[in-house]
């Protein structure tokens, strides 16, 4: 114990976990000045962090629920949403009514948790097609900032684990934001239009170059500023019912495309 004392120390300082005058490949973890995430937000991350910290997937969530969730049928056209909030938040049994479809969206998640539990959430309920809606968590830096590149490289990992199972893709288009509310005071600024738009394109074209069915939810949803219509959202990132009543049949041509391929 006192020989493991010192590395101990050393993990918890957040220095290199190597003792002095031992090998070590990589450099230097780097330190990081925690940004001030407001008077709700900052809350919710600092109790989110410690169970991240022993799940980052958080696998955990779904997992009874998928437990639970017989096969399909033969016959069955189930289809996986997978996604962030703006998936979690919408109920598909009354978008699509008498449609097999199973929501495993989990609010505050970015693509890489998304990586993390597509075995699980997707690949392990036998679906025919999964509904992929997932970046604007990564643009905003909540989690994890990532930059475009390492976005697209998530949304790439995800389309290969389904295409290895057989499992039909589809994805979504990032929504537009807006901030016309007190309550979207900062969206925009965290959230740069331009960014999205740039995003989006790369989605449109990758889903083309590799035969997927593309969902463009944020081309129907547009004001004529380039950000989202007032009356479809009250926080300008999150749907409210008439949004999602845009969104499901556009959801639901791209999931027809996708199972007659």
């Amino acid at each position: 114990m006192k020989r493991l004392l010192p590395l101990l120390l050393m993990f918890a300082s957040g220095n290199a976990l190597a003792a002095p005058g031992e090998y070590q490949s990589s450099p230097e973890r780097r330190t990081v000045t925690e940004k001030d995430w407001g008077p709700w937000l900052g809350p919710f991350r600092a109790r989110l962090v410690p169970s991240l910290m022993q799940d980052f997937g958080e696998r955990y969530l779904y997992a009874p629920a998928n437990a639970a969730l017989p096969p399909p049928a033969r016959d069955e056209h189930r289809v996986v949403f997978l996604g962030d909030s703006i998936t979690d938040r919408w109920n598909l049994a009354a978008s699509f009514p008498g449609k097999p479809y199973v929501n495993r969206g989990i609010g505050s998640q970015v693509t890489s948790q998304m990586v993390l539990r597509f075995h699980q959430d997707v690949i392990a309920l036998k679906p025919r097609a999964v509904v992929i809606l997932a970046g604007i968590n990564d643009v905003q830096g909540f989690l994890q900032h990532e930059t475009p590149e390492q976005i697209e490289a998530n949304w790439e990992t995800m389309a290969d684990l389904a295409d290895a199972h057989r499992i039909r893709v589809v994805f979504g288009s990032i929504l537009p934001v807006n901030d016309y509310t007190e309550a979207a005071r900062d969206v925009v600024r965290e959230r740069r239009p331009d960014e999205l738009v740039a995003l989006n394109a790369w989605l449109r074209a990758f889903c083309v170059q590799r035969g997927y069915a593309f969902a463009d939810y944020h081309a129907a949803m547009i004001d004529q500023k380039g950000l989202m219509r007032a009356a479809y959202t009250q926080d300008g990132v999150h749907p409210l019912a008439n949004g999602y009543a845009v969104m499901a049949p556009i959801a639901q041509r791209a999931i027809d495309r996708a199972l007659r391929k």
